[in-house]
């Protein structure tokens, strides 16, 4: 992997650009920059201001990271050792988009038997999808408790405060939560 920011930003500018089928010109107007601004960028040897680079990013409709993360490439595995898994009071919650995804996070949650987890508000006019996989889980949100069993998803605003709770204190129960962001959020 490379570590250098504007190479990085010089590869997946052209990358991004080209994948959109468009050219220099198109895309400087679309990031209200000047043409030979965006050339600079694409060759690696501007060192341009936040402003721009927000101004890329927006235009092409990625996050910074991932304008100067190292490029991605067509096809990458991700080890199971390689993917990192937080562990917070009864549970477990680990990434299944490894790579930075704007606006989106979706992930597997694992309760332990009898297990609690605390859910964090996100910001205003977040939604959460919670589909249950296995075991039976409760969720506490907008003052009410929901019970979800395998199959059943619930979607909820996820700026307040919820939980969710292993009903079983025998066996895990298991669920994949999908986090929309909130636009500028």
């Amino acid at each position: 992997m490379n570590d250098n920011p504007r190479a990085n930003l010089a590869a997946n500018l052209r990358r991004l650009r080209e994948g959109r089928n468009i050219s220099q010109q198109q895309a400087a107007r679309l990031a209200a920059i000047p043409r030979p601004t965006w050339a600079s960028l694409e060759s690696g040897v501007a060192n341009p201001t936040l402003d721009v680079i927000t101004r890329v990013a927006t235009a092409l409709s990625v996050s910074i990271e991932e304008l100067i993360g190292p490029p991605r490439t067509a096809c990458r595995l991700f080890a199971a050792s390689d993917i990192p898994e937080r562990r917070r009071q009864g549970a477990s919650l680990r990434p299944l988009l490894p790579e930075p995804t704007p606006g989106l996070e979706i992930a597997r949650l694992q309760l332990d038997p009898g297990g609690n987890l605390t859910g964090q508000p996100h910001t205003p006019g977040t939604r959460e999808y919670l589909a249950c996989e296995q075991g039976t889980i409760e969720l506490t949100a907008s003052g009410e408790r929901w019970r979800l069993g395998p199959g059943d998803v619930l979607a909820f605003r996820a700026d307040q405060r919820h939980g969710y709770r292993n009903l079983d204190p025998r066996r895990p129960a298991t669920a994949i939560s999908v986090v929309c962001f909130a636009r500028g959020g």
